[in-house]
């Protein structure tokens, strides 16, 4: 049993038993202790829903009672099959058909589902029998071949959201050609590709999904995400633009053959589009300054790792209406001239979140005469991989950053970004302390050979712990000083809040208007 879980059901028992032992005494009569069996259904269910779906299976071992309540329909309602995430593993469609019956039913709004149980029965179980259903992902990711699906003659027909993950190989028209006619409901819409798997050597890159039909039977879509799809270009998101007119967010991040070409098309068609995600797309200057961009009502967009020129981006963004969210990470072209005519013109006025990680064009002092300016209303900054960015700019710039929520700052180990001083970690940790108090997260990148910590370091520590209460993520290069601030998180039993830069990665996309509806896996 789960050792925090134990020591819960423990604390309650416990609390239980001195409230009834109270009791007694004052009864003029004394009884045994109250143990676990004296909780409440009520109460356990309650602390079950805590656990994850694979944790209810091991309490269903402990008696019959648990069983019962570990069971109920009301703790499935968010289901994931697919072991790699979830550890929940179904060995059988035909186990799955028993659980949608017996365990799931009516109160299901959530499924994710591996390619070997997606068979027409299963579905059909589905569709009949959990109308609450809203949240659908179908894994053909690691599919060799499809179950037949001739005989699928009904799909859940009330989804708001639908993600797809392809296979390299696998064709899903067949499987599409059934379901079109259940899609008209979705509100968003996840096609992801093969972009992680796949190597640039390839030469056949198959079509192995039709977008042109999907658009034609979901006329309603809010929310697109298109990401890391090798085939994907241009004349797919014309497609979409020509029918899906209701779309406010498109991502299409990882998508190296979109060019940009279809924008012009995207942008008059879809007047409510507000965000657009293009990270590591493959977007030319040509096309992108040819989009009539000061008639769009973007104000989210995110550039990462694009290879735009200078000319090109001041081109775009100074046409653009204005800002809450812009991310520029790794674009080299970016520089002081730009950033300050965005300043003049007004663009940065709603400008709530913002990304200039590796952006070696801009200088020391533009950036800080932007957070100067705009810092206030920040909730998200991103700094990273800046050397000259040391501790004197960021004790002058955090009291500027009094509404920030996420904070990414350093430079990661790397010989052609080595530090010639020592940053004195400690002063930026207090600053930290004093004038952000609703830091949520915060990554510092410097490695241990670049920043300093002196023995009262404890004391900062306590500082940010204590008036950061909100603070759910503190990340820190794996050394010495990390060891230090994690002991220090975890004796205030705060277990989850310190991390290492190598197993977890700070953003500022959940700052995302769409942010929710983007998640996937």
């Amino acid at each position: 049993m789960d050792s925090a879980f134990r020591t819960t059901i423990f604390d309650i028992a416990q609390d239980a038993s001195q409230v009834a032992t109270a009791h007694n005494e004052n009864d003029g009569s004394f009884r045994a202790s109250v143990t676990i069996e004296h909780v409440p259904p009520k109460l356990v269910l309650h602390m079950f829903s805590f656990l994850r779906l694979c944790e209810l299976g091991k309490m269903a071992q402990v008696c019959r009672k648990w069983r019962s309540i570990a069971y109920d329909s009301r703790l499935w309602t968010k289901v994931s099959l697919r072991p790699e995430f979830s550890g929940l593993h179904v060995y059988a469609p035909e186990v799955l058909q028993a659980l949608i019956g017996i365990r799931f039913g009516a109160t299901l709004k959530y499924i994710e589902i591996p390619s070997d149980l997606i068979t027409a029965p299963v579905l059909h179980e589905l569709s009949n029998k959990c109308p609450a259903l809203r949240y659908m992902t179908l894994d053909f990711s690691n599919a060799m071949q499809l179950h037949d699906f001739n005989d699928l003659n009904a799909f859940p027909c009330n989804l708001r959201s639908l993600c797809i993950c392809l296979s390299e190989v696998i064709f899903l028209e067949g499987f599409m050609r059934r379901i079109y006619s259940c899609l008209s409901s979705l509100d968003v819409l996840h096609l992801i590709g093969t972009f992680e798997l796949s190597s640039e050597s390839e030469e056949d890159i198959y079509e192995v999904i039709n977008i042109s039909k999907i658009k034609a039977h979901t006329p309603n879509l809010r929310v697109v995400n298109l990401y890391g799809i090798t085939f994907l270009d241009d004349s797919h998101i014309e497609l979409l633009a020509s029918n899906c007119i209701h779309i406010e967010c498109l991502a299409l991040n990882f998508c190296l053959r979109v060019k940009g070409a279809s924008f012009k098309n995207l942008v008059q068609r879809c007047k409510k589009l507000k965000s657009l995600l293009l990270h590591h797309a493959g977007v030319e200057d040509d096309h992108m300054t040819s989009v009539p961009w000061e008639a769009s009502s973007i104000h989210e967009l995110d550039l990462t790792s694009t290879e735009l020129s200078a000319h090109c981006l001041e081109n775009i963004l100074l046409r653009m209406p204005g800002f809450t969210y812009l991310a520029l990470g790794y674009c080299e072209f970016f520089n002081d001239v730009i950033l300050e005519k965005l300043m003049e013109k007004g663009k940065f006025n709603r400008l709530q979140a913002l990304d200039i990680s590796h952006t070696h064009a801009l200088s020391e002092n533009a950036i800080y005469q932007f957070i100067q300016m705009h810092g206030t209303n920040l909730k998200g900054l991103m700094l990273a991989g800046k050397p000259k960015l040391t501790e004197n700019f960021w004790l002058n710039a955090i009291p500027c950053l009094k509404n920030v929520r996420i904070c990414v700052l350093g430079t990661a180990n790397g010989w052609f970004l080595k530090m010639q001083s020592r940053v004195h970690v400690d002063q930026i940790v207090e600053a930290f302390a004093q004038h952000c108090p609703k830091l949520e997260r915060c990554e510092i990148q410097w490695d241990p050979d670049t920043i300093r910590f002196s023995d009262k370091s404890n004391k900062f520590i306590d500082h940010v712990r204590l008036r950061c209460p909100s603070l759910k993520s503190f990340t820190l290069s794996d050394g010495e000083y990390y060891e230090m601030v994690k002991s220090n998180f975890e004796r205030a039993d705060r277990v989850k809040v310190v991390r290492t830069c190598t197993n977890y990665t700070t953003s500022v996309v959940s700052l995302l208007n769409n942010y929710n509806d983007l998640l996937f896996n």
